[in-house]
This record gives C-alpha cells, structure tokens and sequence, in this order.
C-alpha cells in the first residue's frame, strides 16, 4: 500500500468532503430509476411492450454489474485517483441518459444507452464509498450509512421529478441528466482522507478473499440478502401501489398517491440510513444490520396482509417497509471495509455491489412475473425470505466476532 500525497486529515476537509459526496450521490444516483418513474407516460405516448418496458429498467442493472466486475477485478478503485473515476463516470452518464431524449423509446439504442448508464454507475457508487472508508475508522458506519443515505434520496429522485415534470417525461431527464453532470465535478472538490489507501499493481487475488475470510463471506452473504429484496422494492412500489389504490379510488388520483409514495417510501429508507449509521458505530454493524432485516421482512408480510384494505393503512406498512430496507445496506459494506486492508476494500466493497446488483435483475425481472400469478401480496412475501437470511447471516458473524474477542 502506498499513501496519497493528497490526503488531508483536517476535520473540516473531513466533513466538506462527506457533503460533496452526498451532494454527488444524490445527483448521480438519479439516473438509475428514471426509466422506471417515467414508464406510465412513455407507455400512454408510445407503443412499448411489458418485455421492453422490462428492458429499461433492468439493463440499467446488467450495465451496472459489467462495470463493477470490471472495475473489481482489474482494481480500478484501488489503483487510479477514485475522485476522477467517480467524476468521468458520472458525466459519462448523465450523456448516456440525455441521449433518451432523442432515441425512440422502448428501441434497442434507448435500452443500449440504459447499459451503459448502469456501467458508468458502476463508477460512482461504490467508488463514492471507497472516499468515505478513507476518512475513519471508528465512525466508518455512520460515513457510508450517509453515503448510502444519499444514494438512496438520489433513487427517490425520479419519481419526484416525474410528478414536478407531469405528462412531459423529457422535462424529467433533463434535470437529472443536469444534475448527474454536475454532480461529478462536485466530487472533483473532494479529498482524500488519511486512511485512504492506493494498490500498487493490479492484483485479481484480492477478490479471492470473499472466499478465504470467512468475515468477509458473512458480510457478503448479508449484503445478498438485502439485495433480494431492495431493488424490487425499489423498482415496483409505485406499481403496486397504484395497483393498490386504484381498488378505492379513481386511476388518475391513485397515479400520483403511488408516486409521492414510492418518493417517501424510498427517501425514508435514505434517513434511516443515516441514523443507523450513528448507532451502528456505538452498538455494532452487524446488530443494526440484524434488526434492520427483522423489521423489513416483517414490513414485507404486513404490506401484503393490508394489501387490500384501507389505503392509508397500507400506504404505512410501505412506509415502514421502505425506511427498514436500507439502513442495513451500508453496514454490509462497511463491514467488509473493516475487515479488508484500505488498499484492498474499494475492490472488495465494489465486487460486493457486483453479485449485489446481478442478483438484483433477476428480482427485478421475476417481480412483474410473480405479481402476475400470485399478486402483488404473492410478491411481498416472497421478498420476505432475503431478509430472514440476511439475519442469519448476521447472527453467525455477531457470534464470530464475540468468540474472537
């Protein structure tokens, strides 16, 4: 491990670089669900099939995991400046989704420009956290639960621009390309903390160590966990929401019910984020991680039971789930950055994201399948079973570390 001559360990650089990065995230991140939040009106304007409608969404996630396998093994995160990465990514990407203002929706060259945005996030992300880690270590839970925090206001983003923007869903990728540009030169202002670490060479046996740590594994098995349940969440709420309210009152009303909730369901998960992240560094990662899995599932099986009663009550059990489903997020990764070597976490953390995300289109793909033989209650429950592994996973890794020490 070598140490950057940029680094600096003032307090304020500290903090300054934690709110660029969060500014950053927000901004890049709303890339991600913006196919998913403008679908209702591209589907009234154009003739676009469920399997292409599908394609949008989920090539923003195939893209999203050949950039991370990519940048995980070859050490991108570790070996080049994570700053510029995180900048050149997030330009990158914001073009790509601009280019859906021009390109006929629903086409191979708009799904292909959702790859490559996915790709580019690949950049950003992960690599964000890699600058975080870089700033503590005994607070390091709180410094990605805001990090995860961010990403997470950034991914509620959409569906908000899509109500402000109404029927005209180009006003809406306008302003988050705009923004994601932006945001990457915001990462340029940023620094390098003390605890930063850069890899010397290229080393694809640092990857290795998911399998001979067993921390690690634990850490990743967790995070997998999580992932079963998070992005098809995330994808389909303000669905089944409309799907949910449309039972009580008129389509166009339970339209814009949906939408402000997925916007609060999702940007809740984003607070708590952040919240737990504080305690997570006092009581334990893995403890806030278990409890945070527990509440989820039991969200998940509560918004299925109440799918069909009275609105508000339903509308709750989201609320629950979606501020539940996050917190946990961030302490998966900052579990393997304690256990990894500073020159090694950014490439394990982004690898973590890498069979994360893979598992995530699967989920993503399989939800509107599921929904349509079993219902939407059907699909609540079946996301219910990541978080029960989620948490064995933890208490095998709680017990673990209390045996070693």
């Amino acid at each position: 491990m070598t140490s950057d001559p940029a680094v600096s360990p003032s307090l304020q650089a500290k903090w300054r670089t934690l709110l660029l990065l969060m500014v950053a995230e927000i901004s890049a991140m709303s890339l991600w669900f913006m196919s998913a939040a403008i679908l209702p009106d591209l589907a009234s304007e154009f003739a676009i099939s469920p399997a292409r409608q599908a394609a949008l969404s989920s090539a923003v996630q195939i893209g999203f995991v050949a950039g991370a396998l990519i940048s995980a093994i070859l050490g991108l995160p570790d070996r080049l400046d994570p700053r510029r990465v995180f900048a050149a990514c997030a330009l990158v990407a914001a073009l790509a989704n601009s280019c859906l203002l021009w390109l006929e929706p629903g086409g191979n060259l708009a799904i292909a420009c959702r790859f490559v945005t996915g790709t580019m996030l690949a950049g950003v992300y992960p690599v964000g956290m890699k600058i975080a880690v870089g700033w503590g270590t005994t607070d390091r839970g709180f410094l990605v639960g805001a990090l995860v925090g961010a990403l997470t206001f950034g991914s509620a983003a959409p569906h908000l621009l899509a109500l402000g923007g109404g029927a005209d869903w180009r006003w809406a990728v306008q302003i988050a390309s705009l923004a994601a540009g932006i945001g990457g030169l915001f990462c340029l202002m940023t620094r390098l903390g003390p605890h930063h670490g850069r890899a010397p060479a290229f080393s694809p046996r640092t990857v290795l160590k998911v399998w001979t740590d067993r921390r690690i594994r634990l850490a990743y098995a967790g995070y997998l966990g999580h992932m079963w349940e998070l992005y098809a969440f995330w994808a389909w709420v303000g669905v089944a929401s409309a799907a949910a309210f449309a039972v009580t009152m008129d389509a166009g009303e339970a339209l814009v019910l949906s939408r402000l909730l997925a916007f609060a369901a999702i940007a809740a998960g984003g607070l708590a984020s952040i919240i737990c992240g504080y305690f997570a560094d006092r009581i334990g990662k893995e403890r806030i991680a278990f409890w945070s899995v527990i509440v989820s599932g039991s969200a998940a099986l509560a918004s299925a039971a109440s799918f069909d009663t009275a609105p508000w009550l339903f509308a709750g059990c989201i609320l629950i789930w979606g501020a539940a489903i996050l917190p946990d997020s961030a302490q998966y990764s900052a579990l393997v950055a304690d256990f990894a070597a500073p020159s090694e976490a950014g490439s394990l953390m982004t690898f973590q994201t890498a069979l994360g995300f893979a598992l995530t289109f699967g989920t993503v793909q399989m939800s509107p399948l599921v929904a349509a033989h079993a219902g939407w209650p059907g699909l609540f429950c079946m996301l219910a079973v990541g978080p029960g592994l989620a948490a064995l996973a933890m208490l095998r890794l709680e017990r673990l570390r209390a045996a070693a020490s």
